[in-house]
């Protein structure tokens, strides 16, 4: 699979989520304090990401 969803935990021992493709890192997320939160922050990401909008700032 060339996509792929990471928990970790970071230096302070906080969880995080990174997104990663083709092994190069798109996005991580703010850190939580049980790894429980992390993966509510991969569903949240999974079921609300498809119809987010394109805001263009440039």
């Amino acid at each position: 699979m060339a996509h792929k969803f990471e928990i970790y935990k970071d230096k302070a021992g906080e969880f995080r989520v990174r997104f990663k493709y083709n092994s190069e890192t798109m996005f991580s997320t703010e850190g939580y304090s049980s790894k429980s939160s992390a993966k509510e922050a991969i569903e949240s990401i999974q079921k609300n990401g498809p119809g987010a909008e394109i805001e263009d700032n440039s």
